[in-house]
C-alpha cells in the first residue's frame, strides 16, 4: 500500500514537472518570436522581406545559443560561485568564438548576393558587440530574476512566520476562555443554581463560535459582538446584583469584519482583574461604537481596594492582554490605537481599529 502511494506521489511530481517544463518552453518560444518580430521590423527597409526574415532568424538562433550557454553553464558555474573575473573572460571568449561561425553561416546563406555578403564582412565589430550585449543582458535579467525570486521567498517566509505566531497566540487564548467558563459553570452547579442550564447553553454557543467560526482570518463583526454578549451574560450569571455590568453597541455594524477573538481579552481582563477582586459592588462599562470604518471599544472597570495589610494586587493584564497587544501589532500595524489607563481604583481601555468590509 505504501509503495502504491509512493508511486502515485512520484507520478504526480513528474507530471507537475513536465507541465512546468512545457509551460516554460512556450514562454521561451513566445519570447524569441517577439525578438524576431522586433528585429524584422527594425531592419525591414534594408533588404527585401524574405531576405530580412532569413537573416534575422539566423541572428535569433545565435543570440539564443549565447543566452542559453550563459544561463545554463557560465552563470551557474562561475557567476554564482563568485568567480566574476573567470565568468567575464569565458563570456567574452564564448562570444568571440560564436560570432565568426554566425558570420560564416550568413555568408554561405547569401552566396548569390555579394553585396549582402560584403555587408556581413564589414560589420564584424557590430556582430560581435551585439552578441556580447545580448549575453550581458541575459546576465542582468538573471540577476533581477534571482532578486525577485529571493524577495518573494522572503515575503512568503515572513508571512508563514507571522501566521505561525498568530496561530500560537490564538491557541493560548482559546483554552484560557474555556478554563474560565468551565470554572463559572462548576461554581453554579455547586450552588445547584437554576441558571446552570442557561450557562450550558451560553457555553455551547461560545464553543461553537470558537471551534467553527474562528478558523478564518476574519469574521463578521456582528458575530464577534454576539460572542461578546454571550461571554458577558455568562459572567453575569455568577455575580450578584451589586455588580453593575453594562454593554452598549452604537452605530451601524453592517458587513464589517474583524480578526476573531480580538476584543474578548480586554473584557476578560476587566472581569478577571477588576470585579473578581471585589467582594461586593463594582462596575464594568463597555461601549462598542462603529462610525464608518472605525471601531471604538471603550471599557471602564473598577478595581478592588487594598487595605494597609493586604498584599499588592497582581499587575493587571496577564497572558490574554499581552497576546491581544501582539495580535494588534501583527494584524493592524498602522490602523489601530490602544490607550490604557491603570489607576488605583479604576482601569480604562480605549481601542480604535480601522475595520475591513
Amino acid at each position: 500500500m505504501i509503495t502504491k502511494i509512493s508511486n502515485l506521489e512520484e507520478s504526480r511530481i513528474k507530471e507537475r514537472f513536465l507541465n512546468s517544463t512545457r509551460k516554460n518552453l512556450w514562454y521561451h518560444i513566445f519570447f524569441w518570436l517577439i525578438v524576431l518580430f522586433v528585429l524584422v521590423i527594425t531592419d525591414r527597409n534594408q533588404y527585401e522581406f524574405h531576405t530580412t526574415l532569413l537573416k534575422e532568424v539566423v541572428n535569433v538562433i545565435f543570440y539564443a545559443i549565447v543566452v542559453y550557454f550563459n544561463l545554463l553553464f557560465l552563470i551557474p558555474h562561475y557567476f554564482k560561485e563568485g568567480k566574476l573575473l573567470s565568468y567575464a573572460i569565458f563570456l567574452f571568449f564564448s562570444v568571440l568564438l560564436i560570432y565568426p561561425i554566425k558570420t560564416l553561416c550568413l555568408y554561405i546563406m547569401f552566396i548569390g548576393s555579394p553585396l549582402i555578403q560584403q555587408g556581413f564582412v564589414d560589420n564584424q565589430a557590430f556582430i560581435f558587440l551585439s552578441s556580447l550585449f545580448v549575453g550581458a543582458s541575459s546576465t542582468i535579467f538573471q540577476i533581477l530574476s534571482d532578486w525577485q525570486k529571493s524577495d518573494v521567498e522572503k515575503r512568503e517566509l515572513e508571512y508563514k512566520t507571522t501566521q505561525t505566531e498568530l496561530n500560537f497566540l490564538r491557541s493560548q487564548i482559546n483554552p484560557h476562555f474555556l478554563f474560565n467558563t468551565l470554572n463559572n459553570l462548576y461554581a453554579l452547579t455547586l450552588k445547584k443554581s437554576d441558571s446552570a442550564p442557561e450557562t450550558v447553553l451560553k457555553l455551547s454557543e461560545i464553543m461553537r463560535y470558537m471551534l467553527y467560526e474562528c478558523n478564518e482570518a476574519q469574521v463578521l463583526l456582528r458575530k464577534e459582538i454576539n460572542y461578546l454578549k454571550n461571554y458577558i451574560e455568562l459572567e453575569r450569571l455568577r455575580l450578584n446584583d451589586s455588580f453593575e455590568i453594562k454593554l452598549a453597541v452604537n452605530g451601524e455594524i453592517g458587513h464589517h469584519k474583524i480578526a476573531p477573538l480580538l476584543l474578548t481579552p480586554f473584557i476578560e481582563n476587566a472581569f478577571k482583574h477588576g470585579i473578581n477582586q471585589q467582594l461586593d459592588k463594582g462596575y464594568i462599562h463597555i461601549t462598542i461604537g462603529i462610525e464608518g470604518e472605525m471601531l471604538h471599544l471603550s471599557i471602564q472597570n473598577s478595581k478592588g481596594n487594598k487595605g494597609p495589610q493586604e498584599k499588592p494586587l497582581k499587575k493587571s493584564g496577564g497572558i490574554g492582554l499581552q497576546n491581544v497587544k501582539r495580535r494588534l501589532e501583527i494584524l493592524y500595524p498602522s490602523t489601530h490605537q490602544l490607550d490604557i489607563v491603570d489607576d488605583i481604583d479604576h482601569y480604562n481601555i480605549n481601542l480604535k481599529i480601522k475595520l475591513d468590509e
